[in-house]
C-alpha cells in the first residue's frame, strides 16, 4: 500500500505522473526517447540494462516491471537474474558484461566510476553513444527506484507486469523531436 492515503492500493508511477503533469510529461517523453528512440542498443538491450540496474538496487516494484519488459523484448529473464547475482558467470554475451558492470558501479558506487570502466566498455566494441545510453538508462532507473520506493508502491504481479510490457511494446515509439536525433 502506498504511503500516500490519497492513492489507490495498486498505485504506481502513472498516478504520480498524472497528478503532476507539468513535471512528469517531459520526463515521460524523455523516458520514451531513451528507451525506444535511436540507439546502438536495441529496446530489449536497454530494458535488460534497466532490469539489471533495478535488480542491483533491490527495487522490487521496478524489478518486476522491467524484467517483464526485457523478456517481452526478447531478452532472457534467467540470464538477467543470474547477472544480478553474479555478472562474471552469468550467461550474458561477453560484450554486454562491461556495460552491465558500468551500470552496477554507477548504481552502487557512483563516485568510484573511472576511466578504466569506460575503457572496458570501449574495448568490448561499444562506442560513446552506447555508453551514453547505458548511463542514461542507469540514471533513469535509479530515479524511478527512488520515486517508487519513496511512495511505497507495492509491486504488481508478474502476470500484470507481462501484460503491461506486451501492451507497451505494441505501442512503439514516435520521436517527437526528429531534428535532435538527426532523423530529418
Amino acid at each position: 500500500m502506498p504511503f500516500f492515503r490519497s492513492l489507490p492500493d495498486d498505485a504506481g508511477p502513472g498516478n504520480v505522473f498524472e497528478a503532476y503533469p507539468d513535471i512528469y510529461l517531459p520526463w515521460a517523453d524523455t523516458s520514451q526517447a531513451l528507451m525506444r528512440g535511436a540507439s546502438p542498443l536495441t529496446p530489449g538491450e536497454r530494458e535488460m540494462i534497466a532490469a539489471f540496474v533495478v535488480g542491483v538496487a533491490k527495487c522490487r516494484y521496478a524489478w518486476v516491471a522491467h524484467r517483464a519488459a526485457a523478456v517481452a523484448w526478447g531478452m532472457d529473464g534467467e540470464a538477467i537474474d543470474r547477472a544480478v547475482e553474479d555478472l562474471a558467470s552469468a550467461p550474458v554475451e561477453d560484450r554486454f558484461k562491461p556495460l552491465l558492470a558500468y551500470a552496477r558501479k554507477l548504481t552502487l558506487a557512483p563516485t568510484e566510476v573511472g576511466q578504466e570502466d569506460a575503457d572496458a566498455v570501449f574495448a568490448a566494441g561499444w562506442g560513446e553513444k552506447a555508453l551514453h545510453d547505458a548511463i542514461a538508462v542507469t540514471a533513469r532507473m535509479n530515479f524511478m527506484c527512488r520515486l517508487v520506493q519513496g511512495y511505497g508502491f507495492t509491486p504488481m504481479s508478474a502476470g500484470k507486469a507481462r501484460e503491461n510490457a506486451e501492451s507497451r511494446k505494441k505501442l512503439g515509439y514516435r520521436n517527437l523531436y526528429p531534428k535532435f536525433a538527426g532523423e530529418e
